[in-house]
């Protein structure tokens, strides 16, 4: 009988005792009403030499790592244990076209940059083991063409989704790798000895619970509280999660009904009153986009991340100071202003804005109206007090945040599994041996370009790696080499 009949088939027979079951059967039956539990015998083939990886979670890190962990011990089971669809966040980032890695980021001190959880433990050998080109490397092995934009995100040239997410299902299947859904892992302990993870697994739908045996377990379950239980029941501590990545709510009607208005390149400085600490990360350079609520893009995202904590503590209130022409000079702008006064005199402020500046019509509007100008006001009229105050303004226009923009399922949270309680080289835990973590179920977070994901595909394989290691040396043992 093989592996998938002989531990997950359901053969329901003769009753046994509770000493006979807890030995022999891996499932338990339980009725929701009265909430009894009933055993059945369920006929288990199982030899000494055939060990088990249960990985908890079916996302990018557990997937990936499972495979890993296959291809490296072919004979260890392996099997994937997801409660909803897998791979959920994979079909949903990038606006669904997947940015699977970063590609302007071969050096490891620069790559480690982008995790304002995780800057500093990075820059040893965790992406040295596996980084961003071998990502790309293996995607291309198994038929995803990759393409890299001006960016430096990573796509897969059908710009969809679901190349990544067919490629790495077809793998896991190809290398024997289970996947169960609908299930999830309510909770985990060890046998006396401390070789054996002892998991109960719930099926919901069908009022079932499983018990499994398993030698090896990889925690992937992303920023789900699922995954944090399971390892404080193992002995980890738990740094709290609060949001991460993140748009800005704004208190500014004016501002707001701009909605759709980007720009190219802004410096966004954030400061908070009731955090003592000041952080240079909360200086950030980028592209940035007025939305109906607030503001967003690369820059309000960069800050929310490496300012996760910050704004958590000061109920995502703060003063934002944005630099809407950092190119140019202050002195170099108010030379500007008054050349174009003289130039177009006779022109309304509104209709003629100096071209240096590079902002679309209807922000200038916005600008003009916080100084008080009319659109209507010919140049001619414009003070030299007023054109050093545009200058100003354009150069610190302060706004007032007001709150956490709307929540994406494809943003992340910061908080999870310390990285100090695991060992980066390997990601088995230092807490309980055979227990290992991967993704965004660590106190792991990057910023947005396709760095998330790459912590995923690190940890998954350097778990899977592992693992297949240990596996294949008691396989060894056991034969008596």
């Amino acid at each position: 009988m093989n592996f998938t009949l002989a531990r997950f088939v359901f053969q329901f027979a003769v009753s046994l005792d509770t000493a006979s079951t807890r030995s022999n059967c891996k499932y338990l039956l339980l009725t929701s009403k009265k909430r009894k539990l009933t055993t059945a015998a369920i006929p288990f083939t199982h030899t000494s030499s055939e060990e088990l990886l249960v990985v908890v979670g079916g996302g990018a890190a557990g997937v990936y790592g499972a495979i890993r962990a296959k291809t490296v011990a072919p004979k260890l089971n392996v099997v994937i244990i997801e409660k909803g669809k897998p791979l959920s966040k994979v079909k949903i980032s990038g606006g669904g076209r997947c940015n699977v890695t970063n590609g302007h980021c071969a050096d490891k001190m620069i790559l480690a940059g982008h995790y304002p959880r995780g800057h500093k433990e990075f820059r040893g050998s965790f992406f040295s083991l596996h980084g961003p080109m071998d990502t790309m490397s293996w995607f291309s092995d198994h038929g995803v063409e990759l393409k890299t934009e001006d960016d430096g995100r990573v796509f897969p040239v059908s710009d969809s989704s679901s190349s990544v997410i067919d490629c790495l299902l077809t793998e896991a299947k190809h290398r024997g790798v289970v996947l169960q859904t609908g299930k999830v892992v309510t909770t985990a302990s060890s046998d006396n000895a401390g070789r054996k993870f002892l998991l109960k697994v719930e099926k919901r739908t069908m009022n079932l619970v499983e018990c499994i045996e398993a030698d090896y377990l990889l925690i992937a379950s992303g920023s789900s509280q699922q995954g944090h239980r399971l390892a404080a029941q193992l002995g980890h501590s738990i740094v709290d999660p609060v949001p991460s990545l993140f748009t800005f709510k704004i208190a500014d009607s004016q501002l707001t009904e701009l909605s759709g208005v980007s720009f190219p390149k802004v410096v966004a400085k954030l400061k908070l009153e009731n955090v003592q600490r000041s952080s240079p990360y909360l200086t950030q350079v980028g592209p940035m986009l007025v939305t109906h609520w607030g503001l967003s893009g690369p820059v309000i995202l960069r800050l929310s991340a490496w300012g996760a904590r910050y704004l958590f503590s000061s109920c995502y209130k703060g003063m934002l100071t944005v630099d809407f022409v950092p190119d140019l000079h202050i002195e170099d702008m108010q030379s500007i202003l008054s050349q174009h006064k003289i130039r177009f005199a006779k022109q309304k402020v509104l209709n003629s804005c100096p071209p240096e500046f590079c902002l679309v019509k209807r922000f200038w509007k916005y600008i003009l109206g916080r100084e008080g100008l009319s659109g209507d006001t010919l140049w001619a009229s414009v003070s030299n007090n007023s054109l050093i105050s545009i200058a100003r303004l354009l150069k610190h226009c302060t706004l007032e945040v007001a709150g956490k923009g709307q929540f994406k399922d494809e943003f992340v949270t910061a908080g999870g599994v310390p990285l100090s309680e695991i060992s980066l080289n390997t990601m088995e835990s230092k807490i309980h041996p055979r227990l290992f973590f991967a993704g965004e179920v660590l106190n792991v977070d990057g910023v947005t370009g396709g760095f998330n994901f790459q912590n995923a595909w690190s940890g998954g394989y350097i778990a899977g790696t592992s693992i297949g290691k240990l596996s294949n040396d008691a396989t060894l043992k056991n034969r008596g080499f």
